[in-house]
């Protein structure tokens, strides 16, 4: 029987939290021009960026490893600033059963901050959780902010 569960972080900007959702939305494929370090390509196998039902291809370089993803764009609200992609194929998908993931902009008052959710399946309770996801999502959101603050 496998073990589901969830990660979250709230990670504070000094930057409007609108690029993050534009960014990840409706442009994902600039990443790869500001983080080439971390996101190498981001194309469209199916449908069209911002679209739910697209399905969106990484390359990516993950703990020092060249590492693939698939995503199905769940859901992109202009009106939430939320952005949802589920993993269908990867290198992820070795470790767990399931995994999505979600971005929001959450508005606190004067300050932005950007919530990340992980959702995940596991096979089964032996094995890593994916904290080092997180992790490199969190630097993720860093290095883009830092790239916006410029």
């Amino acid at each position: 029987m496998g073990v589901t569960g969830k990660l979250e972080v709230e990670i504070d900007i000094k930057h409007s939290g609108d690029v993050f959702h534009e960014l990840f939305g409706t442009k994902p494929h600039h990443l790869t021009s500001i983080i080439p370090h971390k996101i190498h390509t981001c194309d469209v196998h199916e449908g069209e960026f911002g679209k739910p039902g697209s399905i969106v291809h990484w390359n990516y370089i993950h703990d020092g490893k060249k590492c693939v993803a698939k995503e199905l764009i769940e859901e992109v609200d202009e009106e939430k600033k939320l952005v949802k992609y589920k993993l269908i194929e990867g290198d992820l998908l070795q470790e767990f059963k399931s995994m999505t993931f979600t971005l929001h902009v959450v508005q606190k008052g004067e300050i932005d901050a950007i919530l990340w959710q992980i959702d995940f399946e596991k096979f089964e309770d032996l094995g890593p959780y994916p904290t080092g996801i997180m992790d490199f999502i969190i630097a993720m959101t860093r290095d883009v902010e830092a790239h916006h603050v410029k």
